[in-house]
């Protein structure tokens, strides 16, 4: 246990990089760690190198397991499961994928127009940007394992529920014309060798990293604010966790920004660092990965306002229970 809880510090939560950080910012800068400059400083050195190491590592090996099930591969293994298997394995097919939002909506495209249930594309595209492995990672690294592996299986629940209601509604009518049209390729996959894999696997790195770089620092940075420029009781006056508004509040708020969930993992920290409940902040994070506009207004160019409309309220209640779920056993978790 000890042993475990050794590699975790070090591997995970990167105590050795606080440390080195904590000697830059106090003899190189000369800035106090309990001052507002040196601790926003160093939270915001520390939490951006940490994120980039594990996000590297993790896109990296994540990527190699993928190139062995290209996209036509994982079309014929759902295409042969239905009913509670195929919407389980469409969700988890979901959290090997570290796509955001909008990135998933063309793997949806060429699932649904392969003639794939909509109970299963739908799983695959609420857990997609929802839950990831390299979330779960980033998770245990800020808060523990036990919040990490609950905030996995309650993504999943939810994506496996959302895509059986939208499967039984039989809304198929509401998915505009060109979907259902969709060209499918079966081309026969090459056999790739270790180099073609790591050069894949390099490739999607570099994509992911080109993609979130941003959205990471800016996160980052808000989070530093947020845990040493913000005062804790004007936080819980709004966000606390006996606010019965907080959930609801913070979910609705999520919703018009984009960003990646390693973007929003800094936010989310910060946020129970000052007192507000985890469901809220789990909450708050998962509407930015799983309901940002600019995904929804993707969306919108591939199925019809019902079908969309459906989509949203079913994730925005989800998300909602699971926050106020995790406030009410977060005692268990932490």
């Amino acid at each position: 246990m000890e042993v475990f809880r050794w590699l975790n510090d070090q591997l995970l939560r990167m105590d050795w990089l606080a440390a080195l950080v904590r000697l830059l910012v106090e003899d190189l800068f000369g800035l106090d760690m309990s001052s507002r400059i040196g601790g926003s400083l160093h939270f915001f050195i520390y939490d951006v190198i940490k994120i980039f190491i594990l996000l590297g590592v993790l896109i990296f090996t994540i990527s190699w397991v993928q190139s062995h099930f290209p996209p036509e591969r994982t079309r014929r293994i759902l295409g042969r499961l239905s009913g509670f298997r195929a919407n389980l394995t469409g969700a988890l097919l979901g959290t090997v994928t570290p796509f955001c939002s909008c990135s998933s909506i063309p793997l949806f495209i060429g699932f649904t127009g392969s003639g794939l249930p909509l109970s299963v594309t739908f799983s695959f595209l609420i857990s997609s940007p929802l839950v990831d492995l390299a979330s779960v990672i980033l998770l245990a690294s800020v808060f523990n394992w036990s919040v990490a592996l609950a905030y996995v299986l309650v993504g999943i629940v939810l994506a496996v529920l959302g895509g059986t209601l939208i499967g039984r509604a039989q809304m198929e009518r509401h998915l505009e014309p060109f979907v259902l049209h969709s060209p499918v390729l079966d081309i026969p996959q090459q056999q790739l060798t270790r180099a073609d894999r790591a050069r894949y696997a390099w490739e999607q790195v570099r994509e992911v990293f080109g993609r979130v770089w941003m959205y990471v620092l800016i996160g980052v940075g808000i989070g530093a604010l947020i845990h040493n420029w913000l005062p804790a009781q004007w936080i819980e006056s709004l966000l606390g966790q006996d606010r019965p508004w907080s959930v609801p509040l913070a979910t609705l708020a999520g919703i018009p920004m984009y960003a990646d969930i390693f973007g929003t993992l800094p936010i989310a920290e910060a946020l129970v660092a000052k007192g507000v409940g985890l469901g809220t902040a789990l909450a708050f994070m998962m509407a930015v990965t799983a309901l940002s506009l600019p995904s929804l207004i993707m969306l919108r160019k591939v199925v019809r306002l019902p079908l969309l409309a459906t989509f949203v309220g079913i994730v925005v209640v989800g998300i909602m229970l699971i926050g106020v779920l995790f406030n009410a056993f977060a005692y268990l978790l932490i």
